[in-house]
């Protein structure tokens, strides 16, 4: 009798197994344990591309021209000799003397830049398999048999980056300045004098002059071209394969997330991020597989509008939080519902206590079936 117990069990346990695996349930399950079928995520990697920003290009200084002072004896008046009878006579001539050099004045023409734009794709095309469900039309009570497999293509997503182009580099000209010039008058002799000679020294004046030590030049300067870095994200794994995982029962029903906000703010506090941590990111971190909901709620107090859209920006403040904790996006979904969802009596128009307020006040999490 006692082998034909263990004969029948063993049977039982046999005809589990395989009706688990031509039903694709978990295999070998635990009694009392329950068991989410996910489906395994993409996996990205991001990588960073360095782009050109701004090419490298030469500027041009001038620099001044210099001059020295110096000084000249000029003659103003020549030598001559004076007779007694018959006296020289003299005529006035004019020389024209260069008393400053011309020096050659540079006028510099910037380089002229412009811009270009060059889109980069940062996230490829993927297309998967993706379970759609209408349970609100579902005529069985398996929800599994109103379930559509569907292959779902999600485009690609691209970047819009700006650079400098260098249009027409810098250029320099000359045109001649300065200069100073003066006019000297002298006399000289027209007719010597006759008889007795009397000797008449010449006369001389001296004259400042600027002379041109160094002409004016220019000085290039290479100025480097700059480099941005881009964060781009490449496909690692396509994931969609179909997996069971173990989990806490209690987690497929909604979880309070105990939080707290500023008053009408959606900006976590460092404690709420410790909350996180402990709660939300270990179990998303232990289970790479599963979804998670994160559900927020407020009072009745307020317009609605205002209501629903505090609610939605604080779930997302929780998703983008985990996100930047290298948690997937695709992994996590926010939903606000404002004050639909009161969890007692203290709608619009009941007056409550603000205890009775702070209960609607709360923000959830849950686990997900893919």
């Amino acid at each position: 009798m006692k082998k034909q117990v263990v004969l029948l069990c063993s049977l039982f346990l046999l005809a589990t197994a395989i009706q688990a695996q031509v039903e694709g349930l978990p295999a070998n399950p635990v009694p009392g344990k329950c068991y989410i079928r996910c489906v395994t995520p993409e996996q990205y990697e991001t990588t960073e591309k360095r782009m050109l920003a701004r090419p490298a290009y030469t500027t041009l200084k001038k620099v001044p021209a210099e001059y020295k002072t110096v000084e000249e004896r000029v003659m103003v008046k020549a030598a001559s000799k004076k007779y007694v009878a018959y006296p020289a006579e003299y005529k006035t001539e004019s020389e024209t003397i260069e008393i400053e050099q011309p020096y050659n004045e540079i006028t510099i023409v910037p380089a002229k830049l412009g811009t270009k734009s060059e889109t980069i794709e940062v996230r490829p095309k993927v297309a998967r398999w993706e379970y759609q469900s209408s349970a609100e039309n579902c005529k069985s009570d398996d929800p599994r048999d109103c379930m559509v497999l569907c292959y779902v293509e999600h485009p690609a997503e691209f970047r819009n980056v700006n650079s400098q182009t260098v249009e027409a580099d810098a250029t320099f000209s000359k045109v001649k300045k300065g200069g100073k010039s003066m006019t000297v008058t002298r006399q000289v002799v027209a007719k010597e004098a006759r008889y007795e000679t009397i000797e008449i020294p010449a006369e001389y004046k001296t004259i400042t002059k600027r002379v041109l030590v160094k002409d004016e030049e220019v000085v290039k300067t290479e100025i480097p071209a700059e480099y941005a870095v881009e964060t781009v994200e490449t496909l690692k794994d396509r994931g969609g394969v179909a997996v069971w995982e173990e989990i806490d029962c209690a987690l497929t029903d909604n979880n309070v997330l105990p939080i707290l906000y500023e008053l009408g703010s959606a900006r976590l506090t460092a404690e709420s991020r410790g909350i996180i941590d402990s709660k939300l990111l270990k179990l998303m971190k232990d289970k790479p597989n599963i979804r998670v909901e994160i559900a927020s709620h407020t009072d009745s107090r307020g317009a609605n509008e205002a209501n629903q859209s505090l609610s939605q920006a604080r779930a997302e403040s929780v998703v983008n939080y985990l996100v930047g904790r290298g948690i997937q996006r695709s992994r996590l979904v926010a939903r606000g519902y404002g004050e639909t969802k009161l969890k007692n009596r203290c709608a619009d128009g009941v007056e409550c206590s603000e205890n009775e307020h702070a209960k609607n006040r709360r923000t959830e999490f849950r686990v997900l079936s893919n």
